[in-house]
């Protein structure tokens, strides 16, 4: 269909079907002004409004977030430990007045050996690190997770970008259809006062009267009946659009844009495509959890520097000006050396995923040069068959005139009439469902190559 049909019948055929659905003809001066609506405004509407969507966003942000996590846990972390411990002295009880000097000593002793004096305060700044091939592989497989949260966000979006071209179309064809089935009706109703007009002239049976009649009833059905599925196409539209369904819009449609080349098709679509890159992500991924479960079997490094005062009394200068700040480090080695197979069994578990990860990608280019190649042959099919579908059209309304003028000579039946009718308005049909056909091929094309 020409673009310029799509701008003249949008507004108007949407009053119209919100008229007939009330049995009432639309007044321009009582119709508000409604919004009019693009495919890419329809578009950045549905993806405000659409929770399957803000779903995939809020999953790729936090998949961002794991790699900030992995990526600080290479980083050295610090606290500020403050500790007060109280032992039991092992003789006696400290500061009694009736304590003797070497009692009072005996009694600073702790019970626990583990422990260092009576009373102990710790207040110290650490810093802890932890160095291992695990925590440095933890940052690839999570860099890893967030790519394929993001093709998975693409894969979403592209899904919603598909559902609101369809519906959006949909919507102009459906409205489409109510401007073709009020003209089949105003054609009926010509016909059939040319019937009324030639029986009275007595030049035509009132069988001719009656089969008009008839036509012009199912006419009107076919008015209502588009008017409904007209008015469904909007609500399903609008669900996506407008917090209420109900609001009022208009559609309008951008130029239709050339078919491109095979060629140019497969390489953005291989460049772009959201599946592929989601299979590529998820089979890194899977490689490296093969390494992160292989780096169990080596030894960790850990070290740990503190800062501060331990010491009996909460001060920085000890009874006896001894200066209470210091600081320590440690260092550590763990060596794996027996847990009962548990990492060789993961290592075979990340080694299953991954040939798992394998037949997906395997899979999902096989898939994308399936579709690549039906969508592109709808596409050229639907291209080619506009200009015979418009043809169709134009010899339709032209053998309606034919046909008419024959009968109001008396050289044609009503029946030949009533057939022309039809097939005027079965052509225009056809032409609109060409258009969708069109627009859906050459959008689905768009998704695969990433330009919608």
């Amino acid at each position: 269909m020409h673009e310029s049909n799509w701008s003249r019948i949008a507004g108007a055929s949407a009053v119209l079907a919100a008229s007939l659905l009330h049995g009432t003809r639309p007044l321009s001066a009582q119709a508000s002004p409604s919004p009019a609506i693009t495919l890419d405004e329809a578009i950045t509407r549905a993806r405000a409004n659409e929770p399957a969507f803000a779903a995939a966003i809020a999953q790729s942000r936090a998949a961002d977030l794991d790699r900030s996590i992995a990526r600080a846990a290479l980083l050295p972390t610090a606290v500020y430990h403050n500790q007060f411990i109280y032992t039991q002295p092992a003789h006696g009880k400290t500061g009694s007045a009736n304590a003797s000097a070497a009692d009072a000593s005996i009694s600073s002793e702790p019970r626990f050996i583990a422990n260092n004096t009576v009373h102990e305060y710790v207040s110290q700044g650490q810093a802890t690190e932890t160095i291992g091939v695990q925590q440095i592989t933890a940052i690839a497989r999570a860099s890893a997770a967030a790519s394929v949260a993001k093709a998975e966000l693409e894969i979403s979006r592209r899904g919603l970008v598909a559902t609101v071209v369809n519906l959006f179309y949909a919507s102009l064809s459906a409205d489409r259809r109510v401007v073709i089935a009020q003209h089949a009706e105003d054609e009926a109703a010509s016909f059939l006062k040319l019937t009324g007009q030639r029986e009275q002239a007595r030049e035509s049976a009132h069988a001719d009267v009656v089969k008009a009649q008839l036509l012009e009833q199912q006419r009107q059905r076919d008015v209502q009946n588009a008017a409904i599925e007209a008015q469904k196409a909007r609500l399903e539209l609008g669900v996506l659009l407008f917090p209420d369904p109900r609001s009022a819009f208009t559609l309008t449609a951008a130029p239709t844009s050339a078919l491109a080349s095979r060629a140019d098709i497969e390489a953005a679509a291989t460049k772009s495509n959201p599946e592929l890159k989601g299979a590529l992500a998820s089979l890194r991924a899977s490689s490296l959890g093969v390494t992160s479960a292989w780096a169990a079997y080596l030894p960790d490094l850990g070290v740990s520097v503190a800062y501060g005062i331990d010491a009996p009394e909460f001060a920085i200068h000890a009874p006896d000006g001894v200066k209470n700040l210091g600081y320590s480090a440690t260092a550590t080695v763990d060596i794996p050396v027996w847990d009962w197979f548990s990492t060789q069994h993961k290592v075979k578990q990340a080694q299953i995923q991954r040939d798992v990860a394998k037949v997906t990608l395997s899979t999902t280019q096989r898939r994308l040069i399936a579709q690549l190649d039906e969508s592109y042959a709808e596409a050229q099919t639907a291209q080619d068959q506009l200009a015979s579908l418009d043809l169709s059209v134009k010899t339709a309304e032209e053998s309606l005139k034919l046909t008419r003028l024959r009968y109001t000579a008396g050289e044609a039946t009503v029946l030949e009439v009533v057939d022309a009718q039809t097939s005027f308005t079965a052509a225009e049909t056809a032409r609109e469902d060409g258009d969708l056909r069109y627009q859906a091929a050459v959008a689905n094309l768009q998704l695969l190559t990433g330009t919608l």
